[in-house]
């Protein structure tokens, strides 16, 4: 919890650029007197909600070095022009969208994949296991600092909680988050939100983009292939990840401990475990058609 109230005062600050637009609004640049930075989030009144959830949920996990923090514990209102916007920490660094980027559609190191992937996880073990689910992971929500690991290029820390669910809320009050990175069951007809097995997805599906993957459209979700070979210790997290029950899901406490971001040698995942894994992210169009059907079969759906 926040120990002491945060405030930016919004007289002393100067516009420095526009760091990104969106659906919800703009994310701009300030710096005050001192030449402090701060990420300058911006919307219309029609937002407002998802907004505050937002400074709600930062606030909540104040100093937690895996959660964007905030910088002002008020929601500021504007009448000229009318709006709303918060204050954060800027991400001098940018997004691991842009990281992944850089690579221009080449694997990341694998090494460097299961570090992203464990912070990651330290933010939504913080998240799950105080009753908050983010519900639209994923990389361009995901923000990189300076680390402050000696030796280190970058830490992570979780960004962007406007479509979050929030503990003791109506899931059916959410709407999915972006489709490449949703799980079957919260795009199908009974769709389900809320619960943390979707992040979970999201991040399997992180996992093989920094790997240089892409998604495949398939009816209303999205399957992710993988473009080459990876390690067996690799293998083994996305199957714990992207298993198609939800109920079947790692929970990010288990995917701490798990030896791809422990960095443990991958020679110690059995390869009978890995056969079982379901792995429609390499196979042809028409087996990973097969498994979708699979899949709705399973939940009793009539899809075919």
């Amino acid at each position: 919890m926040i120990r002491e109230p945060l405030g930016v005062a919004d007289s002393s600050l100067k516009h420095v650029s526009v760091l990104g637009r969106g659906g919800f609004g703009s994310v701009s640049l300030e710096h005050d007197s001192n030449f402090r930075l701060y990420a300058k989030k911006s919307s219309s009144f029609s937002n407002l909600k998802n907004l505050d959830k937002e400074r709600r949920i930062m606030l909540y996990f104040h100093d937690h070095p895996r959660i964007v923090q905030a910088s002002s514990s008020v929601l500021h209102l504007t009448s000229q022009p009318e709006g709303c916007h918060i204050y954060m920490e800027f991400a001098s660094k940018g997004t691991l969208f842009d990281m992944i980027t850089r690579f221009r559609g080449k694997p990341m190191p694998e090494n460097m994949i299961g570090r992203a992937a464990l912070m990651i996880l330290q933010g939504l073990d913080a998240l799950h296991s105080h009753g908050y689910v983010h519900c639209d992971l994923k990389p361009a929500n995901v923000l990189v600092f300076p680390s402050t690991t000696s030796g280190e290029p970058w830490d992570l820390k979780l960004a962007d909680f406007g479509s979050s669910k929030e503990p003791c809320t109506d899931s059916r009050s959410l709407f999915p988050g972006t489709l490449h990175y949703m799980p079957p069951e919260s795009l199908g007809a009974d769709w389900v939100m809320g619960s943390s097995a979707v992040d979970i997805w999201s991040l399997g599906c992180m996992v093989i983009q920094m790997f240089g993957g892409c998604p495949v459209k398939m009816r209303e979700c999205y399957m992710w292939r993988l473009p080459k070979r990876v390690s067996p210790v690799a293998i083994d997290f996305l199957r714990r990840c992207l298993a198609l029950q939800p109920s079947r899901r790692a929970t990010a406490a288990e995917l701490l401990s798990h030896p791809f971001v422990a960095q443990k040698d991958s020679t110690t995942v059995p390869v009978t475990e890995m056969l079982l894994f379901p792995s429609f992210l390499r196979f042809p169009s028409s087996i990973m058609s097969q498994v979708v059907k699979e899949y709705y079969r399973l939940q009793g759906g009539v899809r075919v």
